[in-house]
This record gives structure tokens, sequence and C-alpha cells, in this order.
């Protein structure tokens, strides 16, 4: 591969540790605490298909913010089990996944990845703006731009987040570079707008419905070293 003007980089599941614990922990409490018919397991499944379909759909003039996705199909999914008169507050668990996106663990390849980059680093995230900074602030992590789907009004794969990075950069989608975890909003995203991708496959990634071939798959950052310069 040659090398690139820039690089946009995912974040959670890329960068840090993906959110698998954290939702499967949320998913048990709200079973225990609401005595749901199904297991955790299967709970988190039915969540996972209503969140994603609310992302999918939130874009542009219909925009929500993660929380309020993660709020709205919470509570559905809930009420899909239960016989409908129980009264439902989603917030302490949405809470708890808050807590998780502002102080996730990194991956042990972070901080050699940014010794190694001598191009422009923008962090390309679906997320919600503050819980993100409050991650990057708190792990000193030396990004140039960051974009988030809150700023962007939109979410991978949809084109505008990426091109919103790519002016935020100055840079050209034929000499950028994309990294990361998910087939589906990384991967596809990215080649729709004709930046190069790049998959890394993390061992603890919720399960990917992408089907999109990238242009490499690496299962460490440190693998593009020869590129990064």
């Amino acid at each position: 591969m040659r090398r690139f003007d820039a690089v946009l980089i995912d974040f959670y599941g890329t960068i840090s540790a993906g959110d698998r614990h954290a939702v499967q922990h949320a998913c048990e409490r709200v079973v225990e605490a609401f005595d749901l018919p199904v297991p955790a397991a299967e709970f988190a499944v039915s969540w996972g298909e209503r969140f994603f379909t609310a992302v999918e759909t939130s874009n542009g003039p219909a925009f929500r913010t993660l929380r309020d996705c993660e709020t709205a199909t919470l509570e559905a999914t809930i009420r899909s089990f239960t016989n409908g008169t129980t009264p439902i507050d989603p917030e302490p668990y949405v809470r708890d996944l808050d807590t998780y996106w502002r102080d996730p663990p990194l991956h042990d390849d972070v901080d050699e990845f940014f010794r190694l980059v001598e191009v422009p680093v923008c962090c390309v995230s679906n997320a919600d703006t503050e819980p993100l900074m409050a991650a990057i602030a708190r792990h000193k992590l030396p990004f140039d731009v960051v974009m988030t789907s809150e700023e962007a009004r939109s979410y991978k794969p949809d084109s505008n987040i990426f091109q919103r990075a790519l002016d935020a950069l100055g840079v050209p989608a034929g000499r950028t570079l994309h990294i990361g975890d998910s087939l589906h909003s990384d991967v596809a995203g990215a080649a729709a707008v004709g930046i190069t991708t790049v998959w890394i496959r993390r061992e603890d990634r919720i399960h990917d419905i992408g089907t999109c071939q990238p242009d490499r798959t690496i299962s460490r950052l440190t693998e593009l070293r020869g590129i990064l310069a």
C-alpha cells in the first residue's frame, strides 16, 4: 500500500476496547430488574437490532444523539418482553454505558500507533461529542481533528461524516486511509467515498453485519508501520 496524506480512525473498538462487556452487563441488570422471560444474551440481540436500526435512520434532519437512540430503543425492547403496563425507566442502564464511553480501556498498540504516524490523524466516531472528548482527554490522545456523529449529524456508514472529516483535514479522499473495526460502518462507509480502507479484526468485537471487502486486513495497528510515515 502507498503512503497517505492523512489517516482517519474509528475510536470505540479500534482505539479503545469495544462495548461488548458493558452492554452485556447492562442487559443482565435489565433482565433481572424487570424479571424478563429471556436470557440476557437474547435481550441484547433484540436491543441491538432496534438500536442499529435507529442509528441508521437518524441522519440529517432526522438526527438523534446516540444517547437518545440508546434510551428510546432500550425502553422499547424492555416493553416488548413485558405486559406493557410495567413502569420503565431506562436511564440508570444508559448512564452505566455513558460511564463506560468516558473512560474505556485502550488497546495496547495505541501508543505505538501514535508514535509511528507522521501525518494528521482524525478520529471519526459514531459517538456523542462530550463523552468521546472526555475519553480522549482522559487518555491524552493526540488527534489532530475529531469528528463525531453528533457534530456531523450523521452516523457511519453515511457518507456525510466521512466528508466532514476530509474537509476538516483539507485532504482528498484518494490520499486518505481509514482504519476501523466494523465492515459495515467503517469499511463500507469509507469505501463509498473513495477512501482506502483497513479493517482491524479485534478479537472482542460484537457481531459485524458488514460484507464489504477492505483494502487491507490487520489485527494490530502497528502492522501499518510502513505506510503511516
